[in-house]
C-alpha cells in the first residue's frame, strides 16, 4: 500500500500540493484526474521519491520512505515527454532495468519479446530512439516500465503521443497487465474520458488540492463538489445560478421545479444548477421539459457529434447533440433540458442533490473546443 498522509510542496512562494492525504492499494488502478497544472506531476515526483514534501509523509506498507534513496525504490515512472537511452537500440532500452538487477539472461529476453510484442516494437528492436517515430519511443518507454516489474508504476499522460487505436487499445491492456503484477498502479491524466475508460478509481486534483478520491464511476456520478464536477466532465458542466423560494429554483432565464421526491427537502436560498452538455436537446421531447433560451456563439461538427457553444444570461454553455446541427451565429434558440439529470450545488458549492433515478447516456469522448 502506498499511502500519502497530509502531504504539501511549496516551491518557493508557489503552493504546488496543498495537504493531500490518501492511499491505494497494491493490485489497484488509480487515476489521478486534473487539467493542466492542477498538481499532478508534482504528486507523482513525491510518490516516486524524485522531491521530497515540505510538510507530511509517503509511506509504503505503513513505513516512511521519506530517507529511502530513489535508486533503492522498486518505481517505474512514464512521461508524457519520454525518456529513452539514445545509445541503445530498443532491446536494450527495454532489458536496462532488468541488467541493472541481475535478471538472468533466458528470463530477460522472454521479458522483452513480450513485451516488444504488446507493444508492436518487435520489428524495431534492433534500432536506436533515433530511428523510430516519435509514438515508437514513447511505446519503448512503456515496454521498459511493464518488464521492469515494479512496485509503483506511474504513467504520466503516457498515451497522449500515440496514435488513436493503439491508445484505445493500450488503455485496455494497461490495467489488466499491471493489476496482474501486485503493484500500486497510477495513472495520471487531464481527460475525464480515460478515466472512464480505465476504471478503477479516480482521485479528482484541482490546484493542488485532492477534492474527491473514490470509484470512478461513482466520482463521476456524484462529484462532492462542484470543482470535481468540473474536472470531471468535458466540455464543462453547465452552470447557472438558481435562487430556491417555495417550491421552485429560478433565475430571470430558467425555472426548475420542486418536486417531494427531488427538491422538497432542500431549503431555501442560493444554488448552483449544473448539467452536462449531452444532457442538453436543441429539440423537445416528454422528458425534456425545462427550457432556457440562449444565443448562438459557435458551432463544431465532428460528423456524427454537433457541439453548440452557446451564452445563456451571460452562462457559457455547451450542448452536444448526435448527429449534424447547422445553426447560425448570433441566433436565439431554446434549449431543453430533463429535470432529472440536473445537479445542484450550494452557496458552498457542496453537491446537495445529483440524479437518482436517471439512467444517463453513455459520455461523450474527450472534447477540446
Amino acid at each position: 500500500m502506498l499511502e500519502l498522509k497530509n502531504v504539501s510542496k511549496v516551491v518557493g512562494k508557489d503552493l504546488h500540493i496543498n495537504d493531500v492525504s490518501v492511499q491505494f492499494e497494491r493490485g489497484s488502478l488509480n487515476v489521478l484526474l486534473g487539467p493542466t497544472l492542477a498538481g499532478k506531476t508534482s504528486l507523482m515526483r513525491l510518490m516516486a521519491g524524485l522531491d521530497r514534501p515540505t510538510s507530511g509523509d509517503v509511506l509504503i506498507d505503513n513505513v516512511s520512505v521519506l530517507g529511502k534513496p530513489v535508486r533503492s525504490r522498486n518505481v517505474a515512472m512514464v512521461y508524457q515527454q519520454f525518456i529513452n537511452y539514445p545509445g541503445f537500440t530498443v532491446y536494450e532500452n527495454i532489458a536496462s532495468p532488468m541488467r541493472l538487477a541481475g535478471v538472468d539472461k533466458k528470463t530477460l529476453d522472454t521479458r522483452v519479446r513480450e513485451a516488444a510484442e504488446l507493444l508492436r516494437l518487435t520489428e524495431f528492436l534492433d534500432r536506436t530512439p533515433l530511428q523510430l517515430s516519435g509514438g515508437q519511443q514513447q511505446r519503448t518507454a512503456i515496454a521498459r516500465a511493464l518488464v521492469k516489474q515494479a512496485e509503483l508504476v506511474l504513467l504520466d499522460e503516457p498515451l497522449a503521443n500515440l496514435d488513436y487505436k493503439l491508445r484505445e487499445e493500450l488503455r485496455i491492456e494497461l490495467p489488466r497487465i499491471f493489476a496482474e503484477t501486485g503493484a500500486v498502479f497510477v495513472y495520471a491524466t487531464t481527460e475525464p474520458h480515460e478515466a472512464l475508460l480505465l476504471g478503477g478509481q479516480t482521485a479528482t486534483l484541482s490546484e493542488g488540492r485532492l477534492t474527491q478520491f473514490g470509484s470512478t464511476i461513482d466520482v463521476y456520478n456524484r462529484p462532492q463538489t462542484l470543482s470535481t464536477a468540473q474536472t470531471f466532465s468535458d466540455p464543462p458542466f453547465n452552470t447557472i445560478a438558481l435562487q430556491k423560494s417555495g417550491d421552485s429554483f429560478s433565475s430571470p432565464l430558467f425555472s426548475l421545479p420542486v418536486t417531494a421526491a427531488d427538491f422538497g427537502a432542500l431549503s431555501d436560498g442560493a444554488y448552483t444548477a449544473a448539467v452536462r452538455a449531452h444532457h442538453v436537446s436543441l429539440a423537445p421531447s416528454e422528458k425534456h421539459s425545462v427550457t432556457l433560451q440562449a444565443v448562438v456563439g459557435t458551432s463544431e461538427i465532428t460528423g456524427s457529434e454537433t457541439f453548440v457553444h452557446v451564452d445563456a444570461g451571460g452562462n457559457r454553455w455547451v450542448v452536444l447533440t448526435h448527429g449534424v446541427h447547422r445553426v447560425n451565429p448570433g441566433e436565439t434558440i431554446t434549449l431543453y433540458i430533463d429535470p432529472r439529470s440536473v445537479y445542484l450545488f450550494n452557496s458552498n458549492e457542496s453537491l446537495v442533490h445529483a440524479p437518482t433515478q436517471y439512467q444517463p447516456e453513455q459520455p461523450v469522448q474527450a472534447h477540446h473546443g
